[in-house]
Order: structure tokens, then C-alpha cells, then sequence
């Protein structure tokens, strides 16, 4: 059988493409990994580091106003770029826990993940959480073992906390000579070569090919103490390590572990090269029809972000859709399939964090933005030629609730769209009290309710109140005649943006107790 000259197109353009997501925990030097990846791949001049807040150098992937503040991330950033020959996508996630939701949604449209390590702390909370969530999805994992340059935990130590903690075996691609003070380098063992602080500065990196890690040439690098250490590590890890098994990297059972420092460029290029080498290329896509292959023709995507007012001067809202097969061509008109009809998709964006290209074409495994007058939602799948409902992304309960009131009731028309718009990003979820109308917000960390306050007013001119509620999480009710009267000790009945009934709990005796006085109904800890 033949296959048409778009297919041999959508094939190409398939095997080179590599769309992954960086998850850590805060701290680890996410931001700065992600900047250096970038430099790497020509798409910035000069990366702007974290800790140089005072230059009003900030790191290309924080572009909201509060991240420059504080230093994080709380929103998910898109990058593209190209090396050597492959289109690279990068979903940077909130190394923050209280969006997690937004990292989870995020983590949907990746097709592998870099998990982000500090030498010092080694596995941390976060980690561990989003770590979980690869797991269930059954993504590759590659590690990056960062901040080498300070002192930290001893290289085995962190190794066997991977799997101790994560259950996860591991694979070391190179390992650092010496640490701290003195780490000098890393030896690559695939490559079988050395690399080096080059200079004065250290802002130089030099890469030797060497015969092996007993070379003459690694003993005058590293010094006698260190290249003893060095050769009886690496002969430890020959006999006794896990050999790189691609099919058990590929299925999530097994980490290739990298070591560096990514401050100051240190292992980064050698990461992206052996990952780009190794990561899959985009997969096929569950639906409600089965998989769908990225080299399908017909066009479709899904949409799992909405961010608002992305660029302050046009208060715009843009919807991020991963493309999941076909070719995706400017001016194009898909089926947008939960709202029944065609659309025409006329202002398609690709991004390197702020700053946007309009794109003419793209392709499986692409993150697009396209303008969003409204009319998407988080999970809402677009088609060419039959129908595709590619599975449903999760809302998950909530853990700490507000009730919301608007300071200038004159300013009601602004604080409903503020309030409709950071909904459908994701933001915060909503819920409608029974009888009274009253609006709960419900989110996952505090934080959160301190985004949506800032964001209020620094986007969309309204002072908002935020009272905070006892209700410590939420159950969606599935149920026939439900009676709002029977939820009043310890809870409370409301509706989500949906209309489903949801019922607010203070603890957890409350929520036993309303299981067993109602044993036919359900209460489902994500929407359904």
C-alpha cells in the first residue's frame, strides 16, 4: 500500500518531534533548566536567571506579573524550538503544589517528562506527587540531577532514593566527578568523554574524548583522590548497576538519571542531546473511538489550557491545544465537537513563553494557541472529517473554599467575566449555593486564592473579598431526588459551573455520615 504524499509529510514530521514537560518540586531550577534548554536551542540570546531578579533579567518562561515577584511559576508556559534537526516542545509546569491541577492537565499534552532533582534535598514532596501522575499515565521519565556545583548527597545516595521513594530503577547516563567545591566535571559513559569547566569563569564547558574512565587524561583532570573515586564508582555501576533497557524507559519502569548544574550550563547539552536520542516521539491518543495515530490525516487536537490575558495591552484569552494528528493548517475549519459546529481557526499561535509567532502549519505532538473569543473549555477536543472525543480531562476536589463578594457592586460586570474567564483557565473552581446564589470558590493551595485576588485587580479593575469556609473537600453527588434540606450539619449542597450537584464537607466523619444516611447515592472525589 502507498502512502500519499501527506502521510510520507505527517511520518517526517512525526519521528522528529519531542514534546515533554519539566515537573519538580519549587526550588530544584526548573525555570533556569528550561531557560538553558532554550539558549541551547538558539531561541534566546541571553538567559535570564532566576536569582538576578535585580538586573530585571527574569527567566523567559514567567511572564505574569507575580511570578517576576516572587521568583516561581504558577502558571504552565509553552516553548518550541529546534535542534539538530528536531522540533522540540516544552510545557514548563508550575513547580508550585497548589497547581497541581494545571501541572496535571499539563502533563496530558506531554509525551514524556523531566523530573527535575536538588542534589541536596534529593526527592521532595512535589516530585513525588507529580511523579504519580507520569506513573499513571505510563510516561517515560528522564531525571536531571541538578546544582552539582554545591554540596550535596552522595551520587548512590540519591539513586536508591529514587527507587526507595518512587519505585522507579534507574540508569546514570554520566556521573559527576567530585561535588561541591570540587566537582570538576562529569564523564559521560555513552559517549565516552569528558565533560569540563573550561576557564576562570566557568562559564566555558569543554568535552574530551577519552578511551574510558581509566584514562590518563581523566586522572590529570580530576586529581588522584577524585579519578580513585571516579573508577570505583563507575566499576560499581558496570557490574552492578541496572544496563539501559529502552523498552523499560519507554513503559516508565526505568530512569536514565543525568547529573548537573544547570546555573551554569553544566551536563545541559549533553541532556538534550541523549534525551532527544531516546524520548518518544508523539503517540497515538485514546479517544472515545479507540487510539488515534498521530499519522492519521484527518486533523484533531484537544484543548488543555486556557490562560487569560496572556498580553495585558489586548486582554486576550488564548486556548492551547496539543495537535494530535493530521496536519493543522492556518485558516482551517475543524468541528468543534462538544459545541456542534464548524469553526474557522484564523489567529494560530506558537510561543516561546511571551513572545508568539502566528503559525502557518503544525504538526502531532505541537502545542498551538489559538485566540478563544469564548467559545472553549479545558478539554474540549476540534476535528476534521469524523467526530473524535479524545477521553476527558479530570477536575479534581478541591481542598479550601471562600466565599467571594465583590467590593463595588458597580464594578459587577467586570468581576463575572474575571470570575467566568479564571474559571474556564482552570484557576479556581466555582460553586453556586442553593436558594441564595452565593458563590464559592473552591482551589487546592492557598495560593491560589492569592493569584486570583492579584490577578482581580491587577486584570480586570475589581477588589474582591474572600471570606474563607470550614469545608475541607468536595463529592460530586450522583443521585436521583436530591434533597438540599438533608446537607446542613457539617455540610453543605451546591452546584458546580456544570450544574452538578456537589456536596461540601468540613471533615471526614461528615462525609462517612453521608454515606451511610444516603448508601444509593455516590460521592465522587473528581467530577464526573
Amino acid at each position: 500500500m502507498t502512502t500519499s504524499k501527506l502521510g510520507q509529510e505527517l511520518i517526517k514530521e512525526v519521528d522528529r518531534r519531542r514534546t515533554f514537560a519539566i515537573i519538580s518540586h519549587p526550588d530544584a531550577g526548573k525555570t533556569t533548566l528550561t531557560e538553558k534548554l532554550l539558549l541551547f536551542g538558539g531561541a534566546i540570546r541571553l538567559a535570564g536567571t532566576v536569582k538576578g531578579r535585580k538586573a530585571n533579567k527574569h527567566a523567559t518562561s514567567d511572564w505574569m506579573e507575580i511570578e517576576k515577584q516572587r521568583g516561581i511559576s504558577v502558571t504552565s508556559s509553552v516553548m518550541q524550538f529546534d535542534y539538530k534537526g528536531h522540533r522540540v516542545n516544552i510545557l514548563d509546569t508550575p513547580g508550585h503544589q497548589d497547581f497541581s491541577e494545571d501541572t496535571y492537565r499539563t502533563l496530558t499534552a506531554a509525551d514524556s517528562a523531566v523530573m527535575l532533582i536538588d542534589s541536596a534535598k534529593g526527592v521532595e514532596a512535589q516530585t513525588k506527587k507529580l511523579f504519580q501522575v507520569c506513573r499513571q499515565r505510563g510516561i517515560p521519565i528522564f531525571t536531571f540531577i541538578n546544582k552539582l556545583d554545591r554540596e550535596g548527597q552522595n551520587p548512590f545516595d540519591l539513586l536508591e532514593e529514587l527507587e526507595q521513594v518512587l519505585g522507579i530503577r534507574s540508569h546514570p547516563m554520566n556521573w559527576p566527578i567530585g561535588s561541591g567545591k570540587q566537582f570538576c566535571g562529569v564523564y559521560d559513559r555513552k559517549k565516552v568523554r569528558v565533560e569540563l569547566f573550561k576557564g576562570d569563569d566557568h562559564e566555558e564547558i569543554s568535552l574530551q574524548e577519552v578511551s574510558g574512565y581509566e584514562d590518563e587524561t581523566v586522572k590529570q583532570i580530576a586529581g588522584p583522590y577524585l579519578y580513585e573515586q571516579l573508577c570505583e564508582d563507575l566499576e560499581l555501576l558496570d557490574v552492578a548497576g541496572d544496563p539501559l533497557d529502552m523498552e523499560k524507559v519507554l513503559a516508565g519502569e526505568l530512569t536514565p538519571v543525568f547529573f548537573g548544574s544547570a546555573i551554569n550550563n553544566f551536563g545541559v547539552q549533553t541532556f538534550l542531546e541523549n534525551f532527544l536520542s531516546m524520548a518518544p516521539k508523539p503517540e497515538p491518543r485514546q479517544s472515545q473511538a479507540g487510539k488515534i495515530e498521530p499519522t492519521k490525516e484527518n486533523f484533531s487536537g484537544f484543548v488543555f489550557k486556557i490562560q487569560a490575558n496572556m498580553n495585558p495591552a489586548h486582554r486576550d484569552r488564548v486556548a492551547f491545544l496539543r495537535v494530535c494528528s493530521g496536519k493543522f493548517e492556518r485558516g482551517m475549519s475543524v468541528k468543534h465537537v462538544r459545541a456542534g459546529k464548524e469553526i474557522k481557526l484564523s489567529q494560530p499561535q506558537q510561543f516561546l513563553a511571551q513572545d508568539r509567532d502566528i503559525v502557518e502549519v503544525a504538526y502531532p505532538g505541537d502545542i498551538i494557541g489559538l485566540f478563544d473569543p469564548g467559545i472553549f473549555r479545558i478539554g474540549d477536543s476540534l476535528s476534521q472529517g469524523t467526530e473524535i472525543v479524545f477521553d476527558e480531562l479530570p477536575t479534581f476536589s478541591p481542598e479550601l473554599f471562600s466565599k467571594v463578594t465583590v467590593k463595588n457592586a458597580l464594578k459587577h460586570k467586570q468581576y463575572q467575566k474575571g470570575l467566568d474567564q479564571l474559571t474556564e483557565e482552570g484557576t479556581i473552581q466555582v460553586f453556586k449555593t442553593i436558594g441564595f446564589e452565593d458563590t464559592l470558590l473552591g482551589v487546592v493551595g492557598q495560593l491560589q486564592f492569592e493569584v486570583f485576588e492579584y490577578r482581580m485587580r491587577a486584570e480586570y479593575g475589581v477588589e474582591v473579598q474572600l471570606q474563607r469556609m470550614n469545608f475541607q473537600f468536595a463529592r460530586w453527588l450522583v443521585a436521583e431526588n436530591v434533597d438540599p434540606g438533608k446537607f446542613r450539619i457539617n455540610s453543605q449542597l451546591v452546584k458546580d459551573k456544570k450544574d452538578n450537584y456537589v456536596v461540601l464537607f468540613e471533615n471526614e466523619y461528615a462525609l462517612r455520615n453521608a454515606m451511610e444516611k444516603f448508601p444509593e447515592a455516590q460521592f465522587l472525589d473528581v467530577a464526573p
